[in-house]
């Protein structure tokens, strides 16, 4: 981003939302790095929207009354978007909250809300699993008592329905974690993902 910024020749302040979050590392090939994924917990963006709020009213000073009005009545939605997402989880028994995700981008969920991501071994978010690889997904779940599978990159129902028939588990729906989807989709805004996140987390791990 830094050299995005520069390469751009902007004079404008930069403002980096992200501040006061604390960062944790994950596993990207063989290499600890930063996890950008935090958003994931709802108090982090909390930070980031008042980031935002205070970055916009120092550029522009006139303007700060109605950009702190703006960030009230969202920081409002966020507090109502947390109470329902921790009253959800706490239906959900806790040795029920572990599941298998396609990729390591939910560690800050995980850790705020109290639910155990599990990465795959062997699986790439970019290419089809191979049996070997089901087969250790299968091995994964069997061993560590996975209730649910929510992996994106397995589109073929016929490897889904071995999964599920092999290892016990509960064949969940789609988590979103690094994009939104468009307006018509269930994940167009960041409140809209948060509740499809927690509605197929629910429906997969309580009936």
């Amino acid at each position: 981003m830094t050299r995005l910024v520069k390469a751009s020749g902007t004079k404008a302040p930069t403002v980096t939302a992200s501040n006061g979050v604390k960062s944790r590392k994950m596993e990207e090939e063989g290499h600890k790095v930063t996890d950008p994924h935090a958003w994931q917990s709802i108090a982090n963006t909390k930070l980031y929207v008042a980031n935002i709020r205070d970055g916009l009213a120092a550029a522009d000073p006139a303007g700060k009354s109605t950009y702190d009005a703006n960030a009230n009545a969202y920081l409002a939605k966020l507090d109502a978007l947390e109470t329902e997402v921790k009253d959800a989880i706490g239906r959900i028994a806790s040795d029920r909250r572990r599941i298998i995700t396609s990729h390591d981008a939910f560690g800050y969920f995980g850790a705020a809300y109290g639910f155990d991501f599990i990465a795959p071994e062997g699986v790439s978010t970019e290419t089809a699993a191979s049996a070997k690889d089901v087969a250790k997904i299968i091995g994964q779940i069997r061993k560590q008592k996975i209730p649910a599978v929510f992996m994106e990159n397995i589109t073929d129902p016929r490897m889904m329905e071995q999964i599920a028939k092999e290892s016990g588990a509960k064949i969940g729906g789609s988590l979103f974690s690094d994009a939104l989807s468009d307006e018509k989709g269930p994940a167009a805004t960041y409140i809209d993902m948060m509740h499809n996140n927690i509605r197929q987390l629910s429906s997969a791990l309580t009936s």
